[in-house]
């Protein structure tokens, strides 16, 4: 199963600084349409461990104790890759962190593939990751009058944690006052029930701490549910789901709910782009282009870095660690200014987005940034 990747996580890994060597960032395709098999995996293990280890003895800048510190952790991560199924659970890549004099040895299971790689550097790669997405941890509440059904996970992974049936009797059409105060206590039982649901609900949220929350039931019953959840939960609620309370299947509501999910994240795309825009044309909190959006990240000044998926730049870097365009005098330079950028902003607490779904960044270069002042 793909861990998650929180911006907690991010934050911990990019704030990984060693005052002696590098961090070894180790990644591996596993996408089963080409590793499918063991054989396969363990000569793509080899292959990637065999560049880590070159890159290592070729590396400049590295006294003799920082290169056999590197090279220890390039077996230690050679013995993670071998020592387990790194496939297992449907895992479709894996990256791996390693810097013995910070006592980092961290795996990420992923839940898409990417490229084998091996970085070496002051810092780990992160940018994969960020591609990757930010996790969050869903809840999906299904009702209808009598039955309901809760799921939790992280998107794509959700199981069901809870199957509630209440006894509420079914309505009729009898008529006269009999069928009156019938028709009230059936009405109570059905409130009841969802007040029981939302309570549920809520004890799940408690123990597990979702970020959103997705609903399902028939149309009539919707704003009734939504009204029963607690608060916490309502200003979680990202979406609606349609299926079957009762018999829908695992696989059906996991469809459902990335549906929902997507559509989440388009929403909030086009909100964070909304917003960039509107700073930019006024001249206020925001950041276009390049050169503005790095200094912006000089200064600490990020709230929201907005990047479109396959931009990459030159740039330089200085010896106190400013970001700086390609055409800056000073600075060392370096092929993607990217990396970089990503990491500073998480240093900064700022959300790093990576914009997949709308083509707004284009002309405003690829890159831009809504501020924080």
């Amino acid at each position: 199963m793909a861990e998650p990747i929180t911006q907690t996580r991010l934050r911990e890994l990019a704030t990984v600084h060693p005052e002696q060597g590098r961090v070894l960032s180790v990644f591996l395709n596993l996408d089963p349409a080409q590793f499918g098999t063991p054989a396969a995996r363990s000569s793509a293990i080899t292959s990637v461990i065999t560049d880590a280890a070159h890159k290592v003895d070729e590396a400049d800048g590295l006294s003799h104790d920082e290169r056999i510190a590197l090279r220890d952790d390039v077996e230690r991560v050679r013995e993670v890759l071998l020592g387990s199924d790194v496939a297992a659970n449907g895992t479709r890549a894996v990256a791996v962190y390693a810097c013995g004099p910070e006592d980092l040895l961290e795996i990420v299971r992923l839940r898409r593939p990417v490229d084998n790689r091996v970085e070496l550097g002051r810092t780990a790669f992160v940018e994969p990751l960020v591609l990757q997405g930010m996790d969050e941890r869903w809840m999906v509440v299904l009702a209808n009058r009598r039955a309901a059904r809760l799921f939790a996970g992280h998107g794509e992974d959700l199981e069901e944690t809870d199957r509630i049936v209440d006894d509420v009797h079914q309505q009729h059409d009898q008529g006269g006052w009999s069928q009156l105060n019938y028709q009230r206590s059936v009405e109570k039982e059905v409130h009841d029930h969802l007040v029981h649901t939302a309570e549920v609900a809520f004890t799940l949220y408690k123990q597990r701490g979702l970020d959103r929350v997705l609903i399902g039931a028939p149309e009539e019953l919707l704003g009734e549910l939504k009204s029963k959840l607690h608060p916490y939960l309502k200003e979680r609620i990202a979406g609606k789901v349609q299926v079957d309370v009762e018999n829908a299947s695992l696989d059906e509501v996991c469809a459902a709910a990335q549906d929902a999910i997507a559509e989440h994240i388009r929403r909030c795309e086009r909100e964070a782009l909304d917003r960039l825009v509107e700073s930019v044309g006024r001249g206020g909190r925001g950041a276009a282009g390049l050169a503005d959006v790095l200094d912006a990240l000089n200064q600490a000044r990020v709230e929201t870095l907005l990047i479109a998926e396959s931009f990459r730049a030159e740039g330089r870097v200085d010896e106190t660690g400013l970001l700086l365009p390609p055409e800056a005098p000073d600075g060392e330079p370096v092929a993607d200014i990217v990396e970089p950028a990503i990491e500073k902003a998480i240093e900064q607490s700022a959300h790093a987005l990576v914009v997949r779904h709308h083509d707004d960044l284009v002309p405003l270069g690829g890159i831009g940034a809504v501020l924080r002042f």
